[in-house]
């Protein structure tokens, strides 16, 4: 597959991609097929109308046991149907009316058998909270049972924490403690889903907010189990336009309104990412500014090349190329067999990305690798962040998607292009000499910041990157000291929207 889409691929984009001035995510996958990336599947929308999988009819769920069920069902094909992360926006909001639903079935069982209004709604209420959990600890098991068609276990993604009710409530809390009982018999920790707890003032942030006790056993998950990450409300409105989860690991949506002026988060995304090599590019400047520019244009140029390819080759998909996205539901809309699939890309509906590395190294070539104190220096690097968030958003004005820049998954990519660069240049003191490149805007991890430093140093590069922006932080051991870790996220809910927390749980 990675042979024929090279094949596919423009010229100059396919030679950028094997020299290593770019990464071309996923060639794996895309351009040989016309599959979509990352995903908000809109769950809420095929429980209400009912959705097809292969030759089952599926309706409306009318217990959270079977909505539980089917969302598993609903990931497994997505899955099978794109190559990037499936994530559940708002679960808990998303999974209460069918808790209230077990809640009323329970009441009607209990006039049968138990005498007394009061140990009425004591039984249906023991029930509903059993089941809840049952549902809970069954899509968790699930999921990190499931393979897809390619093989792997689903990248998902559970967002959660804003809900307020009383089921919201318990569901948040179900989520909480399965993650902290752990999966079989040894108590291991799942690596699926990822858990995204929402903080928001006046739900849960503070002492005071109606639901900071899950608050405070989300702070004891993260130290036993690493998740969940957090996102600050907020800062995400701020950063994006609105608040969602990010679809999989990192990929943000932005704001957007119908025609009809509804927001509309779930049913849309992503159609790809394309990563830029700066430290190479700061490498063959030889530290000359303008030489920097230059090179840094020319690239962008090929970058530009490559993403309108992404979409322009997804277009080319037909509904029945995956049924479960486009004719049943989990984009949004319903589209028919000869209908185009642009009509849920166009009008910025869907994003595509620009991914970036090494802004740490490229510092480095100019101005030394203890720069991060350097004005100068943080100022070059948020020019470069800003530039090419000049051109995505041109770029999206005048093709009709959201290009928008994101701070890379860059996984693998952190070897290849030091490997490649290190073949190219030799070893660098500080660049190619760690054998990686640092990611995006992170803050060099060897300098052992403390988690205020880092969260300070990194707060101003998501403005200009508001398609993907996680900020992690590492911690000794946690689990006797949870109060170390609120004080960080509380730190950081007015400075950064998405945090993630690295600490060793064995």
């Amino acid at each position: 597959a990675k042979s024929i889409g090279l094949r596919l691929l423009p010229e100059h984009v396919a030679n950028a991609h094997m020299k290593g001035d770019i990464h071309y995510h996923d060639l794996d996958y895309q351009p040989y097929a016309p599959m979509t990336n990352c995903t908000l599947p809109d769950f809420e929308y095929m429980f209400e109308n009912g959705f097809n999988i292969g030759n089952a009819e599926v309706e409306k769920p009318k217990s959270i046991g079977t909505a539980g069920a089917q969302i598993a069902q609903i990931i497994a094909n997505v899955a099978s149907s794109q190559y990037g992360g499936t994530s559940v926006d708002m679960i808990d909001q998303l999974l209460a009316p069918y808790a209230e639903m077990n809640y009323q079935k329970n009441l009607e069982i209990s006039k049968g058998w138990v005498d007394g209004e009061a140990k009425q709604l004591a039984y249906a209420e023991k029930q509903t909270l059993k089941q809840i959990y049952d549902a809970v600890q069954g899509l968790e098991y699930e999921i990190n049972t499931l393979y897809t068609s390619n093989g792997q276990t689903p990248f998902t993604t559970f967002g959660f924490g804003l809900g307020a009710d009383k089921w919201s409530r318990e569901i948040q809390k179900a989520i909480l403690e399965v993650r902290i009982k752990g999966l079989g018999k040894e108590r291991r920790t799942a690596i699926f889903p990822k858990l995204i707890f929402a903080l928001k003032k006046g739900t849960n942030l503070e002492t005071h907010d109606p639901n900071y006790d899950i608050k405070q056993l989300a702070i004891t998950c993260a130290t036993k189990r690493m998740y969940p990450d957090v996102l600050m409300y907020d800062k995400i409105v701020e950063l994006t336009g609105s608040f969602k989860t990010p679809m999989g690991c990192r990929s943000f949506l932005q704001g957007w309104e119908d025609e009809n002026g509804n927001e509309v988060n779930s049913g849309r995304m992503n159609l790809g990412v394309v990563t830029l090599n700066i430290p190479r590019i700061a490498l063959e400047s030889e530290g000359n500014p303008e030489a920097f520019w230059n090179i840094f244009e020319e690239r962008l140029a090929i970058c530009k090349d490559a993403l309108v390819y992404r979409v322009e080759r997804t277009k080319e998909a037909t509904p029945t190329n995956a049924p479960i996205l486009y004719q049943h539901g989990a984009f949004g809309k319903r589209l028919g067999e000869t209908d185009k699939v642009d009509e849920l890309f166009k009008n910025k509906r869907a994003t595509v990305s620009l991914g970036y590395i090494g802004l740490y190294e490229a510092a480095t070539v100019f101005y030394g690798a203890d720069w991060e104190t350097n004005p100068e220096a943080k100022a070059f690097t948020l020019d470069i962040v800003k530039k090419m968030k000049e051109k995505t958003d041109a770029w999206g004005n005048q093709y009709g998607y959201h290009f928008s820049v994101y701070s890379t998954p860059s996984e693998s990519l952190t070897d290849r292009f030091c490997s490649m660069d290190t073949e190219k240049f030799g070893i660098i003191a500080d660049i190619t000499d760690k054998e990686y490149y640092t990611n995006s805007f992170h803050y060099d991890v060897r300098k052992n910041p403390n988690p205020f430093e880092k969260i300070a140093f990194e707060m101003e590069y998501p403005q200009y990157c508001s398609g993907g922006f996680i900020h992690y932080c590492e911690y000794p051991n946690l689990q006797q000291n949870p109060k170390a870790l609120e004080t960080v996220w509380d730190f950081a809910y007015d400075k950064v929207g998405y945090l993630g927390t690295n600490t060793p749980i064995d």
